[in-house]
């Protein structure tokens, strides 16, 4: 049984260092640094409500053998479609958000002689190495060490800001008084708490790549230990970042910077002038191996999405050397949009996290919909079927979803 289940152990990783990384390092870092622990309750139940979609993405691809996309498919092929646009809406901004971040934590802690630009082309063209030549089991071995690195580096940065937490200075105390720009946050934060619900179907893509990289596919059960591992490890760290936050930057009257570098210049000497410089390479390592793990896996998954949305339109049989030739056209595509809007936003670190988790926030009800659809569906075996308080769950989570993503176009 051991043996089998660590045959089935890495969908569930590469899908935690997928989702823990602007979510995690920024975000979940700004919601305790602004609120201290008050958006604590918001942060556990972005992660509850979303659990269910992200968790029919394996389920589903072991249930069927089919990616999440096949299952869109059989709704018909607009769904395709609909999901189709949803990714090329989001994806450009996305991966220039991710990198953006990374190449801001990496210049800060590495002075490399180079542009923010330049940079972002080289860690673009690092990680394009890495998941078109070393395809899904680089990214499987890689991403095993890199979570474990981020998950020991990051708990051992809080423990030690509990031991060393300054008191805060009350007149920089900010109560959270839902005002149209506490609202603004809430939402930015939960669009990619614990990620965007997009990732889903990555997942369901990298189950099906690690049944046929390994020749084993696994029962249900080994599916879901897999995943629940990473889930919970998503849950832990960010509340760890919301923690280090609030512990450490809350009340100091420091506000991060629009500015890549600047921020994570402010995010390593706010905590070691707190904790102590010996600490700067914890933080440092923490933070680097957020953000590579997640620039790795988004540039992995979109190329990986892509290639099924193209068979189900084409009117031939694409073979897996013509998936391979389009994995450098979506990859070269992918790397070219990103760089176009670091270019031009390369001050605006902050502004275009905001925007791509925004976005993503307003897609979770439509996409959070499809995947319940598809997992419910008559194909789907009833042992496989979701029982009935995950269903519920769902629909409350796509209810709640709804409701602020129609309040936020409206009032903003």
């Amino acid at each position: 049984m051991k043996s089998n289940l660590w045959k089935a152990i890495g969908p569930g990783i590469i899908w935690a260092g997928a989702a823990i990384g602007v979510s995690h390092l920024v975000q979940s870092t700004r919601a305790g640094a602004d609120y201290g622990f008050q958006l604590i309750l918001i942060v556990l139940l972005a992660n509850v409500l979303k659990y269910p979609f992200f968790q029919f993405g394996p389920r589903y691809a072991i249930a069927t053998g089919e990616s999440l996309i096949d299952g869109y498919k059989r709704m018909g092929k607009w769904v395709v479609l609909l999901f189709l646009l949803l990714t090329t809406g989001t994806m450009f901004s996305i991966l220039a958000a991710v990198s953006s971040v990374t190449v801001g934590v990496i210049t800060s802690v590495i002075p490399i002689p180079l542009s923010y630009t330049q940079v972002a082309i080289l860690l673009l063209l690092v990680c394009s190495v890495i998941v078109l030549i070393g395809k899904y089991r680089a990214l499987d071995r890689i991403m095993k060490y890199v979570v474990v690195v981020l998950g020991v580096s990051t708990i051992a940065g809080l423990i030690i800001a509990f031991t060393h937490n300054t008191a805060p200075v009350q007149s920089y105390l900010k109560p959270l008084e839902w005002g149209v720009t506490d609202v603004a946050f809430v939402i930015a934060l939960v669009g990619w708490m614990p990620s965007a619900i997009d990732i889903s179907v990555w997942n369901s893509l990298w189950t099906l790549a690690k049944i046929k990289e390994s020749g084993y596919k696994p029962k249900l059960k080994e599916t879901m230990i897999d995943f629940n591992i990473g889930y919970i490890g998503t849950v832990v760290l960010s509340l760890s970042f919301l923690g280090l936050g609030a512990l450490v930057m809350y009340g100091s009257g420091e506000s991060f910077a629009n500015n890549g570098t600047q921020f994570a210049n402010q995010f390593f000497s706010l905590y070691t002038s707190s904790i102590g410089s010996w600490a700067y390479v914890i933080i440092a390592v923490a933070a680097i191996a957020t953000m590579f793990s997640t620039t790795l896996t988004v540039l992995d998954a979109y190329p990986r999405v892509l290639n099924p949305i193209v068979d189900v339109f084409s009117k031939k049989s694409n073979n897996e050397k013509t998936h391979q030739k389009l994995n450098y056209l979506w990859t070269a595509i992918l790397i070219i949009g990103a760089v176009l809007i670091i270019t031009v936003l390369s001050g605006k670190m902050r502004m275009l996290v905001d925007i791509a988790t925004t976005l993503s926030f307003i897609t979770a009800p439509v996409l959070g919909y499809l995947n319940l659809r598809v997992m419910t569906a008559p194909h789907v075996d009833k042992k496989y079927r979701p029982k009935m308080p995950l269903r519920i769950l769902s629909w409350i989570a796509i209810v709640v979803f709804s409701l602020f993503s129609v309040y936020y176009l409206f009032v903003y």
